[in-house]
């Protein structure tokens, strides 16, 4: 079945998602984030497109972009086979590692716009990967606030208010208000490591799987439950993790 031809905006603007292939981590450490930021910006430049906003999370990247000369699609191919080509280089891996259709939907109304951009912004924060919209330093919610480097902030202020520092308080204020907004799809599950869910289990005080063997079938329902209450794991990886068989993990997440 052939594909479904992009729906193609009438002013340029999209919100793009660029995903892991099979939701796969794609960033390992922070160099790896601003590497791609670096090639962003590279090939901004070098396309002429305007970046409004952006989000990097572990296993995917948010885009807000106009196209002007290249389409959205050569943008983001080049971006995608310059940070490949670098990714496996660096980790001696081949092969593919972003899904080959990103995602898009066209930012076609101001209000529209506004919503996407704080959607980006809110990302980390929706996934609980931190405290607030301002924590985090993979968003571009800092380039609005302090100094710009690869975003097209200054258009967007401007939406505001004509006054800098107005127009600065004004989307603070805005950024920051709570929301339901749902943009293209719902919040994707941000995908915990091993060593994560290991080191929430020393909290608890398990520094061992014989310690969860050796509970009583309430206790171990009770640390299995909490397991399952985090944000980004699986019963696969729980019961890896424990050695306790998949439908013991998944009895006790239904009693939980």
């Amino acid at each position: 079945m052939p594909r479904k031809a992009r729906k193609k905006s009438r002013n340029g603007v999209y919100h793009i998602i660029l995903r892991g292939i099979n939701k796969q981590i794609i960033f390992e450490e922070d160099d790896d984030k601003r590497r791609f930021l670096e090639t962003l910006g590279r090939f901004k430049k070098q396309c002429n497109i305007k970046l409004y906003g952006y989000c990097l999370m572990d296993n995917h990247v948010h885009l807000l972009v106009k196209e002007v000369e290249v389409t959205i699609s050569e943008f983001i191919k080049r971006i995608c086979s310059s940070y490949v080509y670098w990714y496996n280089m660096k980790y001696d891996r081949c092969g593919h590692l972003f899904q080959d259709r990103f995602k898009s939907e066209v930012v076609e109304t101001r209000a529209y716009f506004f919503t996407v951009l704080r959607y980006i912004h809110q990302n980390p924060l929706k996934a609980g990967l931190a405290g607030n919209v301002f924590d985090s330093k993979w968003t571009s919610i800092g380039e609005y606030l302090y100094q710009s480097t690869i975003v097209d902030t200054k258009f967007v202020l401007s939406l505001f208010s004509e006054d800098r520092e107005q127009a600065v308080q004004l989307i603070t204020s805005y950024m920051n208000e709570t929301n339901d907004d749902i943009c293209m799809e719902e919040l994707m599950r941000v995908r915990l490591s091993d060593h994560d869910v290991i080191e929430y289990l020393r909290t608890l005080g398990i520094t061992n799987n014989s310690t969860m063997q050796q509970m009583s079938k309430g206790e171990r329902d009770t640390v299995l439950t909490m397991l399952m209450k985090l944000n980004g794991v699986s019963i696969r990886q729980i019961s890896r993790i424990t050695g306790f068989s998949k439908s013991v993990v998944q009895r006790a997440s239904d009693r939980g």
